[in-house]
Order: structure tokens, then C-alpha cells, then sequence
């Protein structure tokens, strides 16, 4: 069912666009068919969820970080990502950077921007 879902997606989108498969919730083996149906980018929000995942998957997909990311956890995000979506703060970016740097990795991010200064959002 998650291969035919994940094909028909895929002949859906315009040329160019990109799909992030979102893990919340779905085990190992799950992303394994959505990436052996074509899925190319895999969208986790936890760190510790896409450690788990990432034993089995490996890089046999991109892995982006979708969810907030702690500061405390960004060396075993740096380890797991290609890409993470969720910079809210300098420090995070600094951390980041940090780690990275030690790594010998260079890690696109997306920085979150409060423009409407809701307190509670982050960025």
C-alpha cells in the first residue's frame, strides 16, 4: 500500500519538485518500501527516531530533520542528516556549525523566521 501510494505521488508532481517523505510514526521496514518505490528524501521530526531508522535505511536515502532540534541533541543530528530544516536560533546555528566543523561536514540548513513575533514560535 506504501509503494503505490508513494508512485503515485511521484507521477503527480511537476518536474523539479521534490517530495519529502514524512517518518513520523512509520517503523524501519515502512521507509524502506517508500524508498524502494522511489522515495528519495526522508523527513523524520526526532533525532532518536531517525537513529533507529537509519541503522536499517542507511544512506539509501537523504535524510532531512523536519522537527525542532535541541542543541543537546544536534552531534547525533549531525551524524544522521543531510539536511536540517529547523534552525530557530543562533545558538542552534553555532551548535551546529560546531559540530559540523568537527564532522568535516558541511550541513545545508533552513533558518525559521518569527516575522510575526508570536511568542510561541521559534526562529
Amino acid at each position: 500500500m506504501i509503494r503505490d501510494q508513494v508512485k503515485k505521488l511521484l507521477e503527480e508532481l511537476p518536474e523539479g519538485v521534490l517530495l519529502v517523505g514524512a517518518a513520523k510514526t512509520r517503523t524501519p521496514d515502512e521507509i524502506l518500501e517508500a524508498i524502494e518505490a522511489g522515495l528519495e528524501i526522508v523527513g523524520e521530526n526526532y533525532v532518536q527516531e531517525a537513529e533507529k531508522a537509519f541503522e536499517k535505511v542507511g544512506h539509501r536515502a537523504k535524510w532531512h530533520m523536519i522537527g525542532h532540534l535541541q542543541t543537546n541533541k544536534v552531534k547525533k543530528a549531525v551524524a544522521v542528516f543531510d539536511m536540517i530544516e529547523t534552525v530557530g536560533s543562533m545558538k542552534l546555528a553555532g551548535e551546529i556549525d560546531k559540530t559540523c566543523a568537527k564532522a568535516g561536514k558541511v550541513m545545508p540548513v533552513l533558518i525559521e523566521i518569527n516575522s510575526g513575533e508570536e511568542a510561541q514560535k521559534s526562529g
